[in-house]
Protein backbone atom coordinates (compact mmCIF):
# COMPACT_ATOMS: atom_id res chain seq x y z
CA UNK A 1 0.00 0.00 0.00
CA UNK A 2 1.50 3.24 -0.96
CA UNK A 3 2.18 5.86 2.04
CA UNK A 4 0.29 9.18 1.66
CA UNK A 5 2.11 12.04 1.29
CA UNK A 6 1.88 13.56 4.31
CA UNK A 7 3.69 9.99 6.10
CA UNK A 8 7.22 10.04 4.54
CA UNK A 9 8.88 6.49 4.80
CA UNK A 10 11.79 8.47 6.86
CA UNK A 11 9.47 9.70 9.42
CA UNK A 12 8.68 5.64 10.19
CA UNK A 13 12.35 4.87 11.09
CA UNK A 14 12.87 4.51 14.62
CA UNK A 15 16.10 5.54 16.07
CA UNK A 16 16.71 5.23 19.97
CA UNK A 17 15.36 7.85 22.17
CA UNK A 18 18.70 9.25 22.82
CA UNK A 19 19.07 10.24 19.05
CA UNK A 20 15.51 10.06 17.89
CA UNK A 21 12.87 12.84 17.02
CA UNK A 22 9.30 13.37 17.69
CA UNK A 23 6.59 12.84 15.23
CA UNK A 24 5.72 15.25 12.35
CA UNK A 25 3.34 18.10 13.23
CA UNK A 26 1.82 17.49 10.43
CA UNK A 27 0.78 14.09 11.93
CA UNK A 28 -0.91 15.64 14.53
CA UNK A 29 -2.59 18.93 12.20
CA UNK A 30 -3.25 16.86 8.54
CA UNK A 31 -6.79 16.17 7.68
CA UNK A 32 -6.02 13.08 5.98
CA UNK A 33 -4.69 11.41 8.91
CA UNK A 34 -7.75 10.48 10.33
CA UNK A 35 -8.88 7.92 8.07
CA UNK A 36 -5.70 6.32 8.20
CA UNK A 37 -5.11 5.89 12.00
CA UNK A 38 -9.11 4.72 12.37
CA UNK A 39 -8.08 1.62 9.88
CA UNK A 40 -4.70 1.42 10.97
CA UNK A 41 -4.83 1.57 14.66
CA UNK A 42 -8.35 1.76 16.04
CA UNK A 43 -9.57 -1.25 14.05
CA UNK A 44 -6.55 -3.35 14.71
CA UNK A 45 -6.60 -2.89 18.99
CA UNK A 46 -9.16 -3.35 21.71
CA UNK A 47 -11.45 -0.93 23.03
CA UNK A 48 -12.10 -0.16 26.56
CA UNK A 49 -16.54 0.08 27.18
CA UNK A 50 -17.24 -0.16 30.30
CA UNK A 51 -17.13 -2.42 33.95
CA UNK A 52 -19.24 -5.15 34.94
CA UNK A 53 -21.28 -3.16 37.71
CA UNK A 54 -22.77 -1.25 35.12
CA UNK A 55 -24.53 -4.23 33.53
CA UNK A 56 -25.15 -5.61 36.73
CA UNK A 57 -28.57 -7.56 35.39
CA UNK A 58 -29.76 -9.27 32.60
CA UNK A 59 -31.14 -7.00 30.16
CA UNK A 60 -28.89 -4.42 30.84
CA UNK A 61 -27.11 -2.59 27.97
CA UNK A 62 -24.43 -0.54 27.20
CA UNK A 63 -23.87 1.86 24.31
CA UNK A 64 -20.43 3.26 23.06
CA UNK A 65 -19.30 4.36 20.02
CA UNK A 66 -15.47 2.60 19.43
CA UNK A 67 -13.91 4.59 16.95
CA UNK A 68 -16.62 4.70 13.92
CA UNK A 69 -18.90 1.49 14.91
CA UNK A 70 -20.97 2.55 17.38
CA UNK A 71 -20.93 -0.92 19.61
CA UNK A 72 -23.89 -2.81 22.38
CA UNK A 73 -22.89 -4.07 24.82
CA UNK A 74 -25.92 -6.09 26.98
CA UNK A 75 -25.78 -8.90 29.65
CA UNK A 76 -27.93 -12.02 28.52
CA UNK A 77 -30.38 -13.92 31.08
CA UNK A 78 -27.32 -16.48 31.37
CA UNK A 79 -25.40 -13.63 32.73
CA UNK A 80 -23.02 -13.33 29.70
CA UNK A 81 -21.78 -10.36 28.40
CA UNK A 82 -22.12 -10.33 24.81
CA UNK A 83 -21.38 -7.37 22.18
CA UNK A 84 -22.85 -6.76 18.64
CA UNK A 85 -22.63 -3.22 15.92
CA UNK A 86 -25.11 -1.54 17.10
CA UNK A 87 -26.57 -1.64 13.83
CA UNK A 88 -29.75 -3.21 12.47
CA UNK A 89 -29.29 -5.36 9.69
CA UNK A 90 -32.56 -3.02 7.79
CA UNK A 91 -31.34 0.44 7.30
CA UNK A 92 -28.55 0.98 10.38
CA UNK A 93 -30.63 1.87 12.95
CA UNK A 94 -29.94 1.91 16.42
CA UNK A 95 -30.78 -0.98 18.99
CA UNK A 96 -32.11 -1.02 22.78
CA UNK A 97 -33.35 -3.76 24.95
CA UNK A 98 -37.52 -3.67 24.30
CA UNK A 99 -39.17 -2.38 27.13
CA UNK A 100 -40.71 -4.88 29.28
CA UNK A 101 -37.95 -7.43 28.07
CA UNK A 102 -34.67 -8.79 28.65
CA UNK A 103 -33.77 -10.62 26.14
CA UNK A 104 -35.21 -9.20 22.95
CA UNK A 105 -33.11 -5.75 21.29
CA UNK A 106 -35.38 -3.70 19.11
CA UNK A 107 -34.45 -1.20 16.36
CA UNK A 108 -35.28 2.81 17.18
CA UNK A 109 -35.92 3.20 13.54
CA UNK A 110 -38.44 0.71 12.46
CA UNK A 111 -39.11 -2.27 15.25
CA UNK A 112 -37.14 -5.08 13.79
CA UNK A 113 -36.69 -7.35 17.18
CA UNK A 114 -33.41 -9.89 17.87
CA UNK A 115 -33.04 -11.81 20.53
CA UNK A 116 -29.78 -11.56 22.81
CA UNK A 117 -27.50 -14.48 20.80
CA UNK A 118 -27.66 -12.13 17.56
CA UNK A 119 -30.63 -13.65 15.29
CA UNK A 120 -33.30 -11.78 13.84
CA UNK A 121 -36.66 -12.51 15.82
CA UNK A 122 -39.46 -10.21 14.11
CA UNK A 123 -39.87 -7.80 11.31
CA UNK A 124 -43.24 -5.57 11.25
CA UNK A 125 -44.99 -4.87 7.68
CA UNK A 126 -42.84 -7.36 6.28
CA UNK A 127 -45.54 -9.12 4.04
CA UNK A 128 -44.36 -10.10 0.29
CA UNK A 129 -40.65 -9.87 1.11
CA UNK A 130 -39.64 -11.88 -1.83
CA UNK A 131 -36.05 -14.55 -0.98
CA UNK A 132 -35.30 -13.27 2.11
CA UNK A 133 -34.25 -15.15 4.99
CA UNK A 134 -34.13 -14.12 8.47
CA UNK A 135 -31.45 -16.48 9.23
CA UNK A 136 -28.74 -13.77 6.90
CA UNK A 137 -30.02 -10.64 8.91
CA UNK A 138 -29.06 -11.41 12.33
CA UNK A 139 -26.67 -9.08 14.03
CA UNK A 140 -22.84 -9.18 13.62
CA UNK A 141 -21.32 -9.87 16.82
CA UNK A 142 -18.20 -8.04 18.22
CA UNK A 143 -15.59 -9.78 20.15
CA UNK A 144 -15.93 -9.07 23.90
CA UNK A 145 -13.80 -10.19 26.61
CA UNK A 146 -13.80 -9.04 30.78
CA UNK A 147 -10.29 -8.43 32.19
CA UNK A 148 -10.02 -7.64 35.89
CA UNK A 149 -14.02 -6.37 35.71
CA UNK A 150 -13.41 -4.48 32.95
CA UNK A 151 -15.19 -4.82 29.64
CA UNK A 152 -13.30 -4.42 26.10
CA UNK A 153 -14.26 -5.16 22.71
CA UNK A 154 -12.78 -5.70 19.77
CA UNK A 155 -14.03 -4.58 16.03
CA UNK A 156 -11.87 -5.13 13.22
CA UNK A 157 -8.42 -7.00 12.77
CA UNK A 158 -7.15 -8.34 15.71
CA UNK A 159 -3.30 -7.59 16.39
CA UNK A 160 -3.20 -9.28 20.10
CA UNK A 161 -5.04 -11.34 21.99
CA UNK A 162 -6.48 -9.40 24.90
CA UNK A 163 -4.27 -11.64 27.57
CA UNK A 164 -1.22 -10.42 25.71
CA UNK A 165 -2.00 -6.79 26.06
CA UNK A 166 -2.30 -6.80 29.54
CA UNK A 167 0.55 -9.14 30.38
CA UNK A 168 2.06 -8.59 33.53
CA UNK A 169 -0.60 -6.45 34.89
CA UNK A 170 -2.38 -8.37 37.30
CA UNK A 171 0.92 -9.19 39.10
CA UNK A 172 2.02 -5.86 39.59
CA UNK A 173 -0.94 -4.36 40.99
CA UNK A 174 -1.73 -7.35 42.95
CA UNK A 175 -3.54 -7.90 45.29
CA UNK A 176 -6.09 -4.87 43.98
CA UNK A 177 -8.62 -6.30 42.28
CA UNK A 178 -11.64 -3.87 40.45
CA UNK A 179 -14.03 -6.89 40.12
CA UNK A 180 -15.95 -5.37 43.48
CA UNK A 181 -15.46 -1.55 42.31
CA UNK A 182 -18.60 0.28 41.42
CA UNK A 183 -19.57 2.76 38.89
CA UNK A 184 -19.86 5.95 40.15
CA UNK A 185 -19.91 8.89 37.20
CA UNK A 186 -18.95 9.62 33.75
CA UNK A 187 -17.63 12.84 32.55
CA UNK A 188 -16.49 14.09 28.92
CA UNK A 189 -14.57 16.86 28.08
CA UNK A 190 -14.46 18.05 24.39
CA UNK A 191 -10.89 18.75 23.69
CA UNK A 192 -9.52 21.51 21.37
CA UNK A 193 -6.47 19.06 20.28
CA UNK A 194 -5.42 16.11 18.21
CA UNK A 195 -5.93 12.86 20.26
CA UNK A 196 -2.15 12.27 19.98
CA UNK A 197 -1.20 15.86 21.93
CA UNK A 198 -3.32 14.80 24.80
CA UNK A 199 -1.78 10.82 24.95
CA UNK A 200 1.72 12.69 24.89
CA UNK A 201 0.85 14.66 27.18
CA UNK A 202 -0.18 11.73 29.92
CA UNK A 203 2.70 9.77 29.23
CA UNK A 204 5.27 12.26 30.75
CA UNK A 205 5.51 13.38 34.52
CA UNK A 206 8.43 16.34 32.86
CA UNK A 207 5.13 18.99 32.80
CA UNK A 208 3.97 18.13 36.47
CA UNK A 209 6.27 20.44 38.29
CA UNK A 210 4.94 23.59 35.82
CA UNK A 211 1.45 22.55 35.05
CA UNK A 212 0.09 20.80 38.23
CA UNK A 213 1.70 21.69 40.96
CA UNK A 214 -0.59 20.95 43.54
CA UNK A 215 0.09 17.49 42.25
CA UNK A 216 3.75 17.86 42.20
CA UNK A 217 3.20 18.38 46.22
CA UNK A 218 1.19 15.46 46.41
CA UNK A 219 3.70 12.57 44.24
CA UNK A 220 7.53 12.24 44.98
CA UNK A 221 8.60 13.55 41.54
CA UNK A 222 11.89 12.58 42.15
CA UNK A 223 11.27 8.76 42.49
CA UNK A 224 8.49 9.25 39.27
CA UNK A 225 9.15 6.12 37.04
CA UNK A 226 8.34 4.75 33.78
CA UNK A 227 8.29 1.18 32.68
CA UNK A 228 7.99 0.54 28.87
CA UNK A 229 6.02 -2.74 27.83
CA UNK A 230 5.17 -4.75 24.47
CA UNK A 231 1.29 -2.68 24.50
CA UNK A 232 1.55 -0.46 27.28
CA UNK A 233 4.01 2.06 29.83
CA UNK A 234 3.46 2.43 33.21
CA UNK A 235 4.07 5.36 35.32
CA UNK A 236 4.25 5.50 38.92
CA UNK A 237 5.13 7.32 41.97
CA UNK A 238 4.91 6.77 45.30
CA UNK A 239 3.06 9.36 47.16
CA UNK A 240 5.00 12.16 49.47
CA UNK A 241 5.07 11.75 53.56
CA UNK A 242 1.72 9.62 52.94
CA UNK A 243 -0.16 12.79 51.87
CA UNK A 244 -2.28 10.33 49.65
CA UNK A 245 -4.25 10.21 53.48
CA UNK A 246 -6.95 12.91 53.10
CA UNK A 247 -7.58 12.50 49.66
CA UNK A 248 -7.74 8.71 49.42
CA UNK A 249 -8.42 7.57 53.07
CA UNK A 250 -5.28 5.23 52.35
CA UNK A 251 -2.31 4.82 55.03
CA UNK A 252 -0.07 4.51 52.41
CA UNK A 253 0.40 3.25 48.82
CA UNK A 254 1.48 3.70 45.02
CA UNK A 255 -0.10 5.57 42.32
CA UNK A 256 -0.19 3.38 39.08
CA UNK A 257 -0.97 5.41 35.66
CA UNK A 258 -1.16 2.60 32.84
CA UNK A 259 -1.67 3.83 29.45
CA UNK A 260 -2.92 0.93 27.00
CA UNK A 261 -2.13 2.00 23.45
CA UNK A 262 -3.65 3.65 21.83
CA UNK A 263 -5.83 5.49 23.76
CA UNK A 264 -6.92 3.55 26.80
CA UNK A 265 -5.59 4.86 30.59
CA UNK A 266 -5.82 3.53 33.83
CA UNK A 267 -5.47 5.42 36.71
CA UNK A 268 -5.16 3.50 39.76
CA UNK A 269 -5.29 4.34 43.58
CA UNK A 270 -5.68 3.04 46.88
CA UNK A 271 -9.88 2.28 46.75
CA UNK A 272 -10.26 4.52 43.09
CA UNK A 273 -9.87 3.76 39.59
CA UNK A 274 -10.40 6.04 37.12
CA UNK A 275 -10.11 5.24 33.35
CA UNK A 276 -9.99 7.68 30.79
CA UNK A 277 -10.56 6.88 26.58
CA UNK A 278 -9.45 9.44 24.14
CA UNK A 279 -12.23 9.82 21.51
CA UNK A 280 -10.63 10.82 17.92
CA UNK A 281 -13.00 13.39 16.51
CA UNK A 282 -10.98 15.15 13.91
CA UNK A 283 -6.95 16.27 13.12
CA UNK A 284 -7.37 19.12 15.94
CA UNK A 285 -10.59 17.80 18.08
CA UNK A 286 -11.31 14.89 21.10
CA UNK A 287 -12.95 13.67 23.11
CA UNK A 288 -12.00 12.39 26.88
CA UNK A 289 -14.47 10.18 28.47
CA UNK A 290 -13.87 9.64 32.08
CA UNK A 291 -14.91 6.78 34.33
CA UNK A 292 -14.97 7.00 37.85
CA UNK A 293 -15.10 3.41 40.17
CA UNK A 294 -14.57 3.24 43.86
CA UNK A 295 -15.21 0.42 46.30
CA UNK A 296 -18.10 0.75 48.69
CA UNK A 297 -19.50 4.34 47.55
CA UNK A 298 -22.79 4.09 49.57
CA UNK A 299 -20.53 4.48 52.82
CA UNK A 300 -21.35 7.95 53.76
CA UNK A 301 -17.11 8.35 54.69
CA UNK A 302 -16.46 7.22 50.87
CA UNK A 303 -18.82 8.94 49.44
CA UNK A 304 -17.33 12.05 50.79
CA UNK A 305 -13.63 11.18 49.59
CA UNK A 306 -15.49 10.55 45.96
CA UNK A 307 -16.76 14.24 45.61
CA UNK A 308 -13.46 15.69 46.91
CA UNK A 309 -11.80 13.16 44.80
CA UNK A 310 -13.69 13.83 41.52
CA UNK A 311 -13.26 17.90 41.95
CA UNK A 312 -9.57 17.26 42.48
CA UNK A 313 -9.18 15.06 39.09
CA UNK A 314 -11.14 17.79 36.97
CA UNK A 315 -8.74 20.49 38.38
CA UNK A 316 -6.34 18.70 36.98
CA UNK A 317 -7.90 17.75 33.64
CA UNK A 318 -8.44 21.65 32.89
CA UNK A 319 -4.78 22.61 33.81
CA UNK A 320 -4.27 19.60 31.31
CA UNK A 321 -6.87 21.05 28.49
CA UNK A 322 -4.95 24.44 28.53
CA UNK A 323 -1.94 23.07 27.63
CA UNK A 324 -3.27 20.69 25.22
CA UNK A 325 -5.20 23.28 23.48
CA UNK A 326 -1.92 25.77 23.61
CA UNK A 327 0.48 22.85 22.46
CA UNK A 328 -2.22 21.95 19.00
CA UNK A 329 -1.93 25.89 18.44
CA UNK A 330 1.68 25.64 18.38
CA UNK A 331 1.88 22.55 16.54
CA UNK A 332 0.33 24.42 13.59
CA UNK A 333 3.03 27.12 13.66
CA UNK A 334 5.11 27.42 10.54
CA UNK A 335 7.75 27.73 13.42
CA UNK A 336 7.84 23.65 14.67
CA UNK A 337 7.82 20.69 12.64
CA UNK A 338 9.57 17.75 15.02
CA UNK A 339 11.56 17.88 19.03
CA UNK A 340 13.70 16.07 21.05
CA UNK A 341 12.84 13.76 23.70
CA UNK A 342 14.02 13.97 27.11
CA UNK A 343 15.23 10.34 27.75
CA UNK A 344 15.03 10.88 31.87
CA UNK A 345 11.13 12.62 31.39
CA UNK A 346 9.75 11.17 28.09
CA UNK A 347 10.21 7.41 27.44
CA UNK A 348 6.57 6.91 27.51
CA UNK A 349 6.01 9.27 25.00
CA UNK A 350 9.30 7.97 22.99
CA UNK A 351 7.32 4.76 23.77
CA UNK A 352 3.62 5.54 22.15
CA UNK A 353 4.78 7.17 19.00
CA UNK A 354 7.16 4.12 18.41
CA UNK A 355 4.32 2.22 18.71
CA UNK A 356 2.23 4.31 16.31
CA UNK A 357 5.17 3.88 13.58
CA UNK A 358 4.89 0.21 13.95
CA UNK A 359 0.83 0.33 13.23
CA UNK A 360 1.82 2.46 10.45
CA UNK A 361 4.74 0.16 9.23
CA UNK A 362 2.34 -3.10 9.54
CA UNK A 363 -0.87 -1.40 7.59
CA UNK A 364 0.75 -0.05 5.08
CA UNK A 365 3.19 -3.22 4.52
CA UNK A 366 -0.08 -5.24 3.66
Amino acid sequence: MTLPPFIHPDDLKQPSVEQAHTIPSEWYTHPGMDAVESEAIFDMEWHLAGHISQLPEPGDSLCIQAGKNPVNIIRDEGKMVRAYFNVCKHRGGPLTVKKGTTTVLQCGYHGWTYLADGSLRGIPHWKHVELFDKKDFGLQPVECEVWNGLIFIHTGKKSSPLRDVFKGIDDRIHPLSFEKYQFCKKTSDPIGCNWKVYADNYLEGYHIPIVHPELAGLLDYNSYVTELHDHYSLQYSPFKNNKADNLYGADNGEAFYYFIYPNIMLNILPGRLQTNVIRPVDEKNCIVDFYYYYLNPENPDVARMIEEDIAYSETIQQEDIEICEAVQRGLRSSAYDKGRFSVEREAGVYHFQSLLKQSFRRYFSE
